[in-house]
């Protein structure tokens, strides 16, 4: 018996320990006031330890990420198969870095990149590096493109990152440009499937010795398997990193774009070279990533450089302010990447924001990054990386939400499976253009229709899955692609359209498919014809086609809308309030109270970010019980849809916000100044005179 004690006790004691320790990791604060220096080659030869802790300082960063190996050592190394930085002259730098930087408390998380060697490796192993199709290898200047599953990545990387680890006392490490390259996206060139010879063994044992696909075609089997192959291989790679890492040292934290095996997954919001901007990179990312990875630290980096051909140029300070307010309020810390260090830098024109912005997150971080959202609503998002057409109708719906002051979360499609109790928690979902599910996500939405949660689908959802597509929302497809171009919708039912007094007839434009909705409850939106295009004389006949672009089906707990139209899209590209409107009534239909959340006067441009919070300071590291609500105000005014100047002040902006229990005080954050406030059924009625770049209106339990 005594024995028995003896032995829960210790199983007891070891589990509090195994707790403890996982909750002491430095990273789990989400603190992070982050600073990258990218350094070039050259600037090994005049970096001073000295001068970049002071500079960290003086931007009350707590975190610098700082160039180690790779591609090339700033390091004095010892391993044959490390290029050594020809411009390095003190052997000693790395090491003053990180020494200065903890002296300050600054943590140091230094950056590899795997996927180049210089050319002199490249001679004596041709055999690590890509090969096209076609027989081309993937070259910048001097550095070639490596594979992935050849001895470099597998064995020599390895080593690279352990005689870092035993040669400084470092709290992390990032891996820049991890996986499989295609792209040599310095030069915007796609050149195909790595052929390399140690890649093709390997496919051959993962495949039962088929052979390595060279198009990259969707509908291709062999393709698909090649893409469970990529994601099998790095993940064990990433398996055997993290488990080299926690052996040395389970403090040091493990950075990068994924999220296997990962403690801190980093995110970039990048400048965009084609229009319209898009505004709200920095909430657009965090929120995907806080809510589809919620064990995970978010970093969301402010990549300070316009292009990879202009890396000498910054973005806008009013781009870089907007995306670290969107940061602090959305759950993340603050993250900014920049070319060499802060000393002669060629554009200083944000070096204000970064300290001011820091500087802010650094007084006031107890209010930040423990978080919890209020949505009612999810938004599913095309994967961590959205491009093409389904990322234009995904930006679309968001913009809608966000300037309807609507609060949502965002899951991404490949995580709802994972996430099948928190996406049942929501009452409605809005899929925009979610072409590809899988079976058990598929199952999840089911799930949660029959348990109360509203859907509303766009576009082409789900086209490749029939059945779900009649289940869920009683539709069958006819014609998937028809071009709706001079097409117009009729807000025929204004039990349901309400916004639109003085309009009955709406343009369309990009996609409008042609479904039969003889399985919904109700059919709205009439399609009617292009009619004759002309001169005003000849123009009309635009008669009813028979089809509808919306159909609503009851299911006995809840309904589903589905919009088999590019209705987002339209939105995104062209702004018409009319297409906004349809989804504003079609949620008002189905959750009026989605719009009781946060009710104000605030124009559209004022981003609105509602979270409740507990404190977030050392002694509540357990903590889970709320301490209030904050509401973040982001000031987009100044953006004007192809350049960002300062925002306009906004004065008497007025808030109702739902609430779960009368705050005990509720104050401004940027001056902690009180504000008056009326509590009434379960919401407050406050209001601020005056909004300039960015507020936090704190509601204290």
């Amino acid at each position: 018996m005594r024995n028995g004690i003896l032995l829960l006790y210790l199983f007891l004691q070891t589990t509090y320990l195994s707790a403890q320790n996982h909750t002491n990791l430095w990273w789990k604060r989400n603190n992070l006031r982050v600073i990258q220096m990218n350094l070039p080659a050259y600037e090994a030869a005049t970096i001073n330890a000295d001068s970049i802790v002071t500079d960290l300082v003086a931007c009350s960063a707590n975190t610098l990420l700082i160039n180690a190996g790779g591609i090339m050592a700033f390091y004095p190394t010892k391993l044959d198969s490390h290029y050594r930085n020809p411009y390095l002259k003190d052997n000693q730098v790395l090491a003053d870095v990180v020494r200065k930087c903890h002296e300050k408390g600054i943590k140091v998380i230094v950056r590899f990149d795997f996927s180049r060697v210089h050319e002199s490796i490249f001679k004596a192993h041709p055999d690590w590096c890509y090969i096209s199709p076609k027989g081309e290898r993937i070259i910048n200047t001097d550095m070639y493109v490596v594979s992935i599953n050849a001895p470099y990545v597998q064995e020599k990387a390895f080593s690279i990152i352990e005689e870092v680890i035993s040669t400084f006392p470092i709290d992390g490490i990032f891996l820049n440009m991890p996986g499989y390259q295609v792209n040599n996206p310095y030069e915007g060139k796609y050149h195909g499937i790595d052929q390399n010879i140690y890649d093709k063994k390997r496919f051959a044992e993962f495949s039962g010795g088929k052979a390595l696909p060279v198009e990259e075609n969707k509908a291709d089997p062999l393709f698909q398997q090649y893409l469970e192959f990529k994601k099998a291989t790095v993940e064990e790679w990433s398996e055997k990193l993290h488990k080299l890492v926690k052996s040395k040292n389970e403090q040091i934290a493990i950075c990068t774009y994924s999220d296997k095996f990962v403690d801190i997954i980093r995110h970039e919001s990048q400048s965009m070279t084609t229009l319209p901007y898009w505004p709200y990179t920095a909430s657009d990312n965090v929120g995907n990533a806080v809510n589809s990875f919620p064990e995970h630290i978010i970093s969301n980096a402010s990549i300070q450089q316009i292009s990879f051909q202009s890396r000498y140029n910054a973005v806008e300070p009013e781009e870089t302010r907007i995306r670290l307010y969107e940061n602090i309020a959305n759950g993340s810390g603050l993250d900014m990447s920049m070319m060499g260090d802060m000393r002669g830098y060629e554009d200083e024109r944000s070096f204000p924001v970064f300290q001011k912005v820091y500087g802010f997150h650094k007084k006031n971080e107890s209010y930040f990054g423990k978080y919890r959202s209020v949505a009612k609503i999810a938004v599913v998002a095309p994967g961590a990386w959205p491009n093409g057409e389904p990322m234009q109708e995904y930006r679309g719906i968001q913009l809608m939400l966000r300037e309807a002051h609507i609060p949502f979360d965002i899951v991404e499609d490949g995580q709802i499976a994972h996430l099948a109790g928190k996406v049942k928690g929501y009452k409605l979902i809005i899929l925009p253009e979610i072409t590809y599910l899988k079976p058990e996500a598929v199952r999840v939405l089911q799930e949660a229709s029959a348990q109360g949660t509203h859907l509303i689908a766009t576009n082409r959802t789900l086209f490749d899955n029939p059945d779900a597509l009649n289940q869920l929302f009683g539709a069958k497809i006819e014609k998937k692609d028809n071009d709706g171009t001079g097409n117009y919708l009729v807000p025929d039912d204004r039990s349901v359209f309400k916004r639109f007094k003085g309009q009955n007839m709406l343009f369309w434009k990009f996609n409008l498919g042609l479904y039969d909705l003889s399985g919904a409850d109700r059919k709205l939106l009439p399609v009617l014809a292009k009619g004759r295009p002309g001169p005003p004389e000849i123009i009309g006949g635009h008669d009813r086609t028979g089809y509808y672009a919306l159909g609503i089906k009851n299911h006995p707990k809840s309904k589903a809308a589905l919009f088999p139209v590019n209705l987002g899209r339209i939105y995104y590209m062209h702004g018409y309030q009319e297409h906004k409107n349809l989804l504003l009534d079609v949620i008002g239909h189905l959750l009026p109270e989605a719009a009781q959340t946060v009710q104000t006067n605030a124009p559209a441009r004022v981003e609105t970010v509602l979270k409740e919070f507990t404190k977030n300071t050392p002694e509540n590291a357990g903590k889970t019980a709320s301490d209030g609500q904050i509401l973040h105000l982001i000031n987009l005014t100044g953006f004007s849809g192809n350049t960002y100047f300062e925002p306009l002040p906004v004065h008497d902006l007025q808030f109702r916000i739902t609430l779960a229990k009368k705050p005990r005080k509720v104050f401004t954050l940027t001056d902690h100044k009180p504000l008056h406030f009326t509590w009434k059924d379960g919401a407050i009625n406050v209001s601020l005179a005056r909004l300039a770049e960015f507020e936090s209106i704190v509601m204290e339990w």
